[in-house]
């Protein structure tokens, strides 16, 4: 069976890729920029296509369904609804021109009169999407529950971090959490089921919870006492900046949450329990599950690391570091004899829980000064505690290169800064002798840019000339 998967680097994406590839099938990966594409299965192809602007892209004649997963709620608060609709118009003008008989759309639960606009957004795409003329299967879902979800991580942040919380109201809105394995087994189960064609189905777990329910029946899965207030007077804004702050996610991201938070997410168009028969796994099971991932190390995806199409930055554009107009630091150390593999995997483990190899506490403090400013912090940490992957979320920087064969790991931050910069680390040969080499890039944007360059040079110092150090010690 050929399958044409957008969103491939997302997610669910990744988790759904996993689960197709098993079954058999060829699948077209359509992604945005192929280099951050990592998967060398010989039933999967790349197709690099932009769906805001599509041009004269093709895809393959022959597909017999399509799994849309673009979504862009973490673009901006305000045109995330425009990009979603030009990502979805041209998406069916590209799939009108090949064979396929479904195509299959996850969104989120909209049965309330008055939606958010992030629900509002989605139910407009599964509209652009049936204008194709191809049967469509939408399956909308209420909160996703696993290891390396959006919802996921920010239940975790709220409850591992504070023992007391004094919350806004619409803690008491009632949700049907699903967990990520069973949302992957409905996906894969309508896959060109004739009796699916044309529907729109709800999908959850088996219990209505609150989001309080949700935070309190977590810390009694981690072992851990909470205390949760809530409050009428905290406005959609505070609610905001009180999820921004604890949690990793952007300011962006917090706005639309808060405001599709409000609405419950309760299954009522439930008919896909009379076609596929799913033991669902409860919320706490989900939570139990999600952490036996993590501690295997095992997470096969996260939010976090999902680049939307609606407008971040092309990252391909800035692997080339400039040379010119740039301050740097280098820092070079000798690498003993013997030890150049247990360094190598010292740089692939940088980050997360792991830390900064040095001054710990000034990275935190940055992170911190990061999300006042707007940024998003260091609580994103990694998907993985050993391995890296191009465009992988690391702290607050983005990975443009991992390339362990060469040696070279190249980050990019994401922070709020007044320029550009780069990290990069590589281990280099000279006569015999192996050294890490440790460059720090930055080029200012002006007065103000070179300004925070030496007003932070004392720290670089002893930061950087200590990380250098302890990589190779540890």
């Amino acid at each position: 069976m050929n399958i044409l998967l957008t969103g491939a680097n997302g997610y669910i994406g990744k988790r759904l890729l996993s689960a197709l590839i098993d079954e058999g099938n060829i699948i077209y990966c359509l992604v945005r920029n192929k280099t951050r594409f990592d998967n060398q299965e010989k039933n999967v192809k790349v197709i690099e296509v932009d769906l805001l602007n599509s041009g004269n892209a093709e895809l393959p004649s022959n597909i017999d369904a399509a799994y849309y997963l673009v979504h862009s709620m973490d673009s901006t608060t305000e045109d995330f609804t425009t990009l979603e609709t030009r990502a979805a118009n041209n998406f069916v003008e590209l799939i009108k021109k090949t064979a396929c008989r479904q195509i299959i759309y996850l969104g989120g639960i909209s049965n309330e009169k008055k939606l958010s606009k992030h629900l509002g957004s989605r139910k407009n795409v599964e509209n652009i999407l049936r204008s194709s003329g191809i049967p469509l299967t939408v399956l909308r879902a209420s909160i996703i529950v696993g290891s390396g979800s959006a919802s996921f991580e920010i239940i975790r942040d709220l409850v591992e971090k504070l023992p007391v919380m004094v919350t806004p109201k619409w803690l008491n809105t009632r949700c049907q959490p699903i967990a990520i394995r069973d949302v992957i087994k409905y996906l894969t189960g309508i896959k060109l089921n004739p009796e699916t064609y044309n529907k729109i189905y709800d999908i959850g777990g088996n219990e209505v919870l609150t989001f309080k329910q949700l935070l309190l029946q977590f810390a009694e899965v981690r072992g851990l006492k909470r205390f949760i207030m809530t409050l009428p007077v905290l406005t959609p804004r505070l609610s905001s900046y009180w999820l921004y702050f604890v949690t990793a996610v952007s300011y962006r991201l917090a706005v639309n949450l808060v405001d599709s938070m409000k609405i419950e997410t309760i299954c009522k168009l439930t008919g896909i329990d009379d076609i596929m028969k799913i033991e669902k796994v409860s919320y706490k099971d989900a939570v139990r599950l999600a952490f036996e991932k993590i501690e295997q190390n095992r997470v096969l995806s996260s939010w976090s690391d999902s680049l939307s199409s609606s407008g971040a930055d092309d990252l391909s554009r800035h692997i080339e570091v400039p040379v010119y107009g740039c301050l740097k630091d280098i820092k070079t150390e000798k690498i003993p004899e013997g030890k150049t593999e247990r360094v190598l995997d010292n740089i692939w483990s940088i980050g997360g829980e792991r830390g900064w190899y040095y001054g710990n506490f000034l990275w935190a403090i940055r992170g911190f000064l990061d999300k006042l400013a707007g940024g998003v912090g260091l609580r994103r940490g990694r998907r993985s505690q050993t391995e890296i992957h191009d465009g992988d979320a690391l702290d607050f920087w983005r990975v443009l290169l991992a390339d362990k064969k060469n040696r070279r790991l190249l980050l990019y931050a994401e922070m709020k800064l007044q320029g550009e910069a780069w990290l990069e680390f590589r281990i280099i040969s000279k006569d015999n002798t192996d050294y890490l080499e440790q460059t720090a890039t930055y080029r200012p944007l002006g007065l103000f840019g070179r300004l925070y360059w030496y007003s932070v040079l004392p720290f670089h110092y002893f930061v950087f000339s200590g990380m250098a150090r302890n990589i190779i010690k540890y």
